[in-house]
């Protein structure tokens, strides 16, 4: 029996424009799937443009900031992809 994890994802700036997306919710083949899983799975999803933004991205998770991408993702949680941002 395979155990599912649902999760949400969100896209910030142009994270958002790269994945065409403002968020969706994923639901993946993992009964606790770790950070760098959703990375890659969202990779998969919507190609090259989405990765490369991805490579110099930040996540946060359900509101706290991931530093290690091996950081569980529990059920229902949600990441957010904060592309770096310019400032001015």
């Amino acid at each position: 029996m395979t155990v599912s994890t649902a999760v949400n994802v969100r896209y910030f700036a142009g994270a958002r424009a790269a994945a065409g997306v403002a968020d969706e919710d994923l639901l993946l083949d993992a009964a606790e799937p770790t950070v760098a899983l959703v990375v890659s799975t969202i990779g998969e999803r919507h190609g090259d443009k989405l990765g490369k933004v991805l490579a110099v991205s930040s996540f946060l998770l359900d509101g706290v900031a991931v530093r290690d991408t091996s950081t569980r993702v529990p059920a229902g949680a949600q990441l957010d992809v904060l592309p770096p941002f310019a400032g001015g």
